[in-house]
């Protein structure tokens, strides 16, 4: 009987203990604690979208009549100034005149060349060209284009419309060719449509962005990403985000205080998401104590990547 009751006695010590155990267990893995310092560092906040380049002004240059193409004076890539002669055409007329002037000689030829001018072909526009679509000695329509001319680059991106409240004309953007990823291009935001379109069951409207600098790595058609400056504050005192708790339309983190903490209003800044801009309230010589829930899965991301991040 003495035997039972020692058994007795035993088991339901072992199911305590373990029970203690399993809850304590349950509540170390339910909430994990991080001290914290704030850190100094540039934030920003920014709209992406995807874009291409092009011209803000494409223009074909087709020849005035038909005939044969007897030089053409640019190639791809040079700039000319409007009123400039870029091409020289001879008339059908002309082309068969001096066909027949070569075949009884050099001199013959000459003197019709003389007597019978070629037609210029003038840029009619302050460019450069993007295309040369004939060469000389080819026949042409006079509905066939010579040369494609654009006046600039720019890139033209698809804003999502519920980003759309946040761009304005004249905006900062940074743009990042595909072609070119390691290279920034500063520009600035100079048009956005009136009219939407819709893009895979989504409604975007078109943003053109114009670059600022020189940028020859540019072509016509390139894919880009373009990402607009929408604020930006720099060397910022930032908490992580997740250090921030509302109340009362206020907003508050926990900084240590002896062996607890204290519940300290702050007013804050931008925010990334990621980080918040803490405008007055704390210093960064104070420490915050944040709780995360491992399940919410915000808590492996500050493992050893925040600045002055102690332990539990």
């Amino acid at each position: 009987m003495r035997a039972k009751k020692t058994t007795a006695v035993l088991l339901a010590a072992v199911l305590i203990a373990g029970t203690a155990f399993y809850l304590s267990r349950r509540q170390e893995e339910e909430e994990t604690i991080y001290r914290i310092r704030p850190f100094r560092r540039d934030i920003s906040i920014t709209v992406s979208a995807s874009g291409y380049v092009r011209p803000r002004n494409r223009l074909e240059i087709k020849p005035p009549l038909a005939g044969r193409v007897e030089e053409i004076l640019l190639r791809e890539g040079e700039t000319v100034k409007a009123g400039e002669i870029i091409a020289w055409l001879s008339s059908s007329e002309r082309a068969a005149l001096l066909d027949a002037a070569r075949a009884r000689g050099e001199e013959e030829l000459r003197k019709w060349k003389e007597v019978y001018r070629p037609t210029p072909v003038i840029a009619p526009l302050d460019g450069f060209v993007i295309r040369r679509n004939i060469e000389p000695g080819q026949s042409v329509g006079a509905q066939e284009a010579l040369l494609v001319m654009a006046d600039e680059l720019i890139i033209r991106a698809q804003v999502d419309e519920t980003d759309l409240r946040k761009i304005e004309i004249g905006q900062e953007a940074e743009i990042t060719l595909d072609a070119h990823p390691g290279r920034k291009i500063n520009g600035l935001i100079e048009h956005i449509s009136y009219e939407s379109e819709v893009v895979s069951n989504v409604t975007v409207y078109n943003v053109d962005i114009r670059p600022l600098q020189e940028a020859g790595v540019m072509r016509s058609g390139m894919n880009a990403m373009v990402e607009a400056l929408i604020e930006k504050s720099e060397n910022a005192l930032l908490v992580p985000a997740s250090a921030i708790e509302k109340g009362d339309g206020l907003s508050f983190v926990r900084v240590a205080s002896g062996n607890g903490f204290e519940m300290r209003e702050v007013k804050t800044g931008i925010s990334d998401g990621s980080n918040t801009e803490i405008i007055s309230g704390i210093s960064g010589g104070d420490t915050l104590i944040i709780s995360l829930d491992p399940s919410s899965g915000v808590g492996p991301r500050f493992r050893g990547g925040l600045p002055g991040m102690g332990g539990r």
